[in-house]
């Protein structure tokens, strides 16, 4: 039953894994749990190059290139957000480690049922359930890495492990080259889907090592299993100079806590930080879905260019990438209020200005990819931090709900419709409405910008629990 207490105990394991410092054991934990989102990169880029190849007559299916970045992306945005809301619930419900084994496989089952397409109607059935899978990996994976990284790190690591989804791009885009040139039509697009199982298998290797959260067991009643995990992590690093823990939480445990109350925390106590986080997830939606689904379609419609996208868009993507590993750190040290609106406000106004030069036929696709390359050079950044903020601004027990939720509605917001809306202005061949899908975007983002300069909350180097109180939690005390 939930919301049934099972018992109150006293614990330090929070204030322990926050003094730890970094070690080849946090290197395991980004490198299983982050490299999720090279999967993401690599399965929407594939898909993006890919479009015009698919629509080709012999690729095996009879698909439109306005239905590859249209319908199929937007099924593929939805079976996300689906995912995400299902098994957030799961992950706060049983745990982040069960969850982000049993996502991954889903991932990994579909993408190989993908690269098997037969007709549209297979094609968009296992797109769909692709996304389902990596919307769950979301919310089970952002909030597995928070509750595990030390507060002073988790800002930077957040939004590079965030960001690490254009390494997945880039690579993508560069291996759908040779496949779409020296393949033939019907095979070069399904060794591409397969190549993403061969990477999602070696993944679930390393993320077979990856613990439990220990803030997840000792809310649970698994308290003696959470402080034998942190000893054993200690033991691991070997220091013996670690400072004693100053801070003990009392908690009142339970086996797991209703929907309701997860509702009523995030809808009532925490009214502003609701609308804070729809504000950012809405904001990077558009901007990317203006931008990136399309991408290949506009090279096409505009410049001509079919089956050496592969080279443009992984410009793009490293530029994606530079952005969170070269900001990431000031999120920690001049804060996420000031860098989050920034990185919002100016990605927004520098799109404007693409949008303004593409109207006016100022462009070429070389050029047009630079001026994307700095746009979504800061805008990386910032959407990054649309997801450090929402896993750190709500209770523990909320923590994966909260990712779900937040990803689930913003990203439908854009990734449904944007795509749905942004190709049919690219397809129409006219440079002002694609002119039109940039300013949306731009628009949008600029708003969560200013959002965020009202509503942000200063969370950088501070604990989780002193963000947001657990549910569960008694007090806080000094330590005795």
């Amino acid at each position: 039953m939930s919301d049934v207490e099972t018992g109150t105990i006293t614990t330090k394991v929070p204030a322990r894994l926050d003094r730890l410092p970094w070690s080849r054991w946090h290197w395991m934990i980004v490198i299983g749990l982050g490299t999720v989102w090279i999967l993401d990169g690599l399965e929407v880029t594939i898909v993006g190059n890919l479009s015009a190849r698919l629509a080709t007559p012999g690729s095996g299916l009879d698909i439109t290139q306005a239905q590859v970045a249209g319908t199929a992306a937007a099924l593929y945005v939805a079976g996300a957000c689906s995912g995400a809301l299902f098994f957030g619930w799961l992950t706060d419900r049983f745990g982040r480690k069960k969850l982000f084994i049993i996502t991954l496989v889903v991932y990994l089952v579909a993408t190989l049922l993908t690269a098997l397409s037969f007709s549209a109607w297979w094609f968009f059935l296992f797109r769909f359930i692709t996304g389902f899978g990596i919307g769950g990996e979301y919310a089970a994976i952002n909030s597995a890495i928070d509750e595990l990284i030390p507060s002073r790190h988790r800002g930077r690591i957040d939004i590079i492990i965030n960001g690490s989804y254009w390494l997945g791009a880039a690579g993508g885009a560069l291996l759908t080259v040779p496949l779409l040139n020296d393949l033939p039509v019907n095979i070069g697009w399904r060794v591409a889907f397969g190549l993403g199982v061969v990477l999602g298998l070696a993944i679930l290797l390393v993320r077979r090592n990856v613990p439990e959260s220990p803030r997840w067991l000792f809310i649970h009643g698994r308290d003696r299993e959470a402080e034998q995990l942190v000893d054993d992590v200690e033991r691991q690093i070997g220091r013996d100079d670690l400072p004693e823990p100053d801070k003990a939480m009392t908690i009142h445990q339970r086996k797991s806590i209703g929907f309701v109350r997860i509702a009523h925390t995030m809808v009532a106590l925490y009214p502003k930080r609701t609308v804070l986080g729809l504000s950012l997830f809405i904001g990077q939606a558009f901007l990317y879905n203006a931008i990136t689904f399309g991408y290949a379609q506009i090279l096409s419609t505009f410049f001509g260019i079919d089956t050496y996208t592969g080279y443009y868009f992984a410009v793009i993507a490293l530029g994606n990438f530079f952005g969170p590993l070269l900001l990431g750190h000031l999120f920690d040290t001049i804060g996420r209020i000031p860098m989050i609106s920034a990185t919002y406000i100016g990605s927004g106004v520098l799109l404007l200005g693409t949008a303004w030069l593409f109207n006016e036929g100022a462009l070429t696709a070389v050029t047009l990819t630079a001026c994307w390359s700095v746009v979504l050079f800061v805008a990386s950044a910032g959407a990054s931090s649309a997801y450090l903020t929402v896993s750190e601004i709500f209770p523990m027990e909320t923590r994966a709900m909260a990712i779900a939720f937040f990803f689930a509605i913003g990203t439908a917001a854009g990734g449904i419709a944007g795509p749905l809306v942004f190709s049919s202005l690219v397809e129409s061949g006219v440079p002002g409405d694609t002119a039109l899908a940039f300013t949306i975007g731009a628009l949008i983002m600029i708003a969560g910008g200013l959002v965020e300069l009202f509503l942000g909350v200063k969370a950088e180097r501070k604990g989780l629990e002193d963000i947001a109180a657990p549910l569960s939690a008694a007090e806080t005390t000094k330590a005795v």
